[in-house]
């Protein structure tokens, strides 16, 4: 019986592609928390350790790797969403989110501009991540009214927008601090009031 000899290699191959497209993320994520939206190409694929070519062969155009990056950072928050509702309480669970959210957007500079996107425009790429974080969410707010603790009377995308907006408005060095205290008045004004 004849042995596919070039199995391993193409395995290994692909592995080392998988390798390379999440060095690739990682070090994007830190070059455009460093330095932006207008982050050099060439400093992210130095970042990661890899060639150029590399970088494009993964990612054709700056606009395919700011995205894929603006992806996975939302798999991550649709992932904690779900984890948070697991261990929490819906008001505690809503809160943390909404803070990982801020959080996020402080600590990822580039990221600013790509949630403006995902809120405001119609493209394939903003709409699909824009409805995950809606679900997302959804689903927190869903916990709570189940419970009684939340109230009806803010839709999962108003929310999704108020948020977004609050951080993209903001232009003093303490903006998130800021963010973060309106998002307690915010859920404050959304929680149930104790049944007396």
């Amino acid at each position: 019986m004849a042995i596919d000899q070039g199995t391993p290699r193409r395995r290994a191959q692909r592995v080392d592609a998988r390798r390379n497209r999440e060095r690739l993320l990682h070090a994007a994520r830190a070059v455009f928390a460093a330095d932006g939206a207008h982050a050099s190409l060439q400093g992210i694929a130095r970042e990661a350790g890899v060639g150029i070519g590399t970088l494009y062969r993964h990612f054709p155009s700056r606009e395919t790797l700011y995205t894929a990056v603006y992806e996975q950072e939302v798999d991550h928050l649709v992932a904690m969403a779900a984890e948070l509702a697991e261990r929490h309480e819906p008001i505690a669970a809503l809160r943390a989110w909404l803070h990982a959210l801020v959080a996020l957007v402080a600590t990822k500079t580039g990221m600013a501009s790509a949630l403006a996107i995902t809120a405001e425009t119609k493209s394939a790429v903003s709409q699909a991540t824009s409805e995950r974080l809606v679900t997302a969410i959804g689903a927190l707010l869903a916990r709570g009214r189940d419970t009684h603790s939340i109230r009806q009377t803010l839709a999962p995308r108003e929310l999704l927008h108020a948020v977004v907006g609050m951080c993209l408005i903001q232009d003093s060095p303490d903006w998130q601090d800021r963010v973060a205290a309106l998002i307690d008045i915010l859920i404050d004004g959304l929680q149930m009031p104790a049944s007396s």
